[in-house]
């Protein structure tokens, strides 16, 4: 077993002598660096042993030991009882033979992706990396190579930043269900195994649920975590929801003042995700999973979802989204001052599904004729108009927006006014409200001079006039996607 101690004593140093303190007040000092605000588009890599039996999604895990739930049935019917196979018998199928970094890392550039964050360690506890904490990783086990580390070398060679996610902290319950009747998961279990500790599970979103994690798995998460930080630099650590569980809190605290202080010393930056009021405002980024806000906000924030709605892993039944639909979620994002990390999720092999590969090249193809209205873009007066609502919140995405073409979003870059319509007329007609002649009674409207109006990715320049009715464009552009017009104000 690993002996943490020395560790331990490492990430109390490094946490007090920095110029970060394992407090909210030293910590809320924090500022998001301006690479990752200028990036806005980002990649997310769910790929792990829960691949293999690619069946439900990456939380088969622990639904394989939910008595009655799919996922039972189906381990029963495919593999047998779950005493005689487990979870851990998964690994050794998982032998990613047609795993290329340097091609993952061509198609998520081609994509437009400024940064990419793989899963370093999802709640099944299996690390895909290479570590000195557990046995269980990937380096050791299964494709027994550091997914984390190749990866990382080449999505850096192709200019993108690299992140971390971690997910770990839900592994304190989340094979729990495996004790509840004669499974492979069953005592004694120890510091370092897979399945240790198997917890019970309760409410989820509950800050103080018993029972609540103990100080040596909290220790372990810290260690596990830092390790990541040491080993590996990323410029952004994502964290999933359970953090903002109670008995976490101080530990937060220490890893945030050691992952920044670390960052300093490297002369680096480091970007935290959370959720749900885990991290005290101002001191990291806040995330909302599959979903986004209905209006701009005065923070930086992101929004993590997946081309698949059913399943952030790959199985053979995902269903996945259109291009169309996730760059006007793109767009509708970073005019509210967000960024987007849209989650891959890979076969065992190693290989991306076509599916997923083609909503990734539309994605480029849009950005590279477009993402002049998106990259280093900052937020207008207002961020948009028109009829469609936007249902605010987390796990929404699944929620059809029907955008129409009268709904634009604004951005601004370079001294240029971006106004993007979301759908494309029909008749190549818009009208832009926001934009018309006002009156001096009006004064919370735009009283600005309009002097050219272009329709980016179109040879033909749109002819346009202003009335009190809104800014009215003709174009010949036409595209399933969102249609960007190109607004010079002086």
């Amino acid at each position: 077993m690993y002996d943490m101690r020395e560790y331990l004593e490492r990430i109390d140093e490094v946490a007090a002598r920095g110029p970060y303190k394992p407090a909210w007040e030293s910590l809320s000092k924090y500022q998001a660096p301006e690479w990752y605000r200028n990036a806005k588009f980002g990649i997310f890599i769910h790929w792990g042993v829960y691949s293999v039996p690619a069946f439900g999604s990456e939380w088969y895990s622990r639904n394989m030991y939910v008595q009655g739930s799919t996922e039972y049935e189906h381990h029963r019917k495919t593999y047998g009882n779950h005493t005689e196979f487990g979870y851990k018998d998964f690994i050794p199928m998982f032998r990613a033979e047609k795993f290329d970094p340097d091609e993952w890392a061509e198609l998520f550039a081609q994509a437009g992706a400024k940064y990419v964050i793989p899963v370093a360690e999802h709640h099944d506890g299996f690390q895909m990396y290479k570590s000195e904490i557990s046995h269980w990783n990937a380096f050791e086990m299964g494709p027994k190579r550091d997914v984390l580390g190749e990866l990382k070398a080449s999505c850096e060679r192709k200019k993108m930043a690299v992140g971390a996610s971690s997910h770990r902290v839900e592994h304190w319950f989340f094979m729990g269900h495996g004790k509840e009747f004669e499974s492979d998961i069953k005592e004694p279990l120890q510091r370092g195994d897979l399945y240790w500790p198997s917890m019970p599970e309760r409410e989820h979103f509950d800050l103080f649920s018993e029972p609540a994690p103990t100080e040596e798995f909290l220790q372990d998460w810290l260690v596990r975590t830092c390790e990541l930080v040491d080993q590996y630099r990323p410029k952004v650590i994502y964290f999933d929801w359970w953090i903002q569980h109670s008995a976490v809190r101080p530990y937060l605290k220490k890893f945030a003042a050691y992952y920044y202080n670390r960052a300093a010393e490297w002369g680096s930056d480091a970007v935290i995700n959370y959720k749900h009021d885990a991290f005290l405002f101002g001191s990291a980024v806040p995330d909302v999973e599959r979903g986004q806000f209905a209006e701009v906000k005065p923070y930086f924030w992101q929004t993590d979802t997946s081309i698949a709605l059913n399943s952030w892993g790959y199985t053979e039944n995902n269903h996945y989204r259109p291009a169309e639909d996730i760059l006007c979620d793109l767009v509708d994002i970073v005019s509210k001052n967000g960024c987007l990390l849209l989650n891959v999720g890979p076969k065992a092999d190693g290989s991306i599904a076509e599916e997923d590969r083609e909503v990734l090249l539309a994605i480029g193809d849009w950005l590279r004729v477009n993402g002049e209205a998106i990259y280093g873009s900052g937020v207008w007066r207002r961020y948009g108009e028109g009829p469609t609502q936007i249902v605010e919140g987390q796990f929404s995405d699944g929620i059809k927006k029907n955008f129409t073409s009268q709904d634009f979003r604004f951005t601004t870059a370079g001294g240029w006014l971006y106004a993007i319509a979301l759908k494309c007329s029909e008749s190549g007609e818009y009208c832009i409200r926001s934009l018309g002649i006002q009156d001096a009674s009006r004064q919370a409207n735009f009283h600005g001079i309009i002097a050219d109006v272009q329709a980016l990715g179109c040879e033909e320049t749109p002819e346009w006039s202003r009335s009190e009715e809104g800014l009215l464009i003709r174009s010949a552009m036409r595209s399933k996607n969102p249609i960007v017009f190109k607004i010079k104000v002086e």
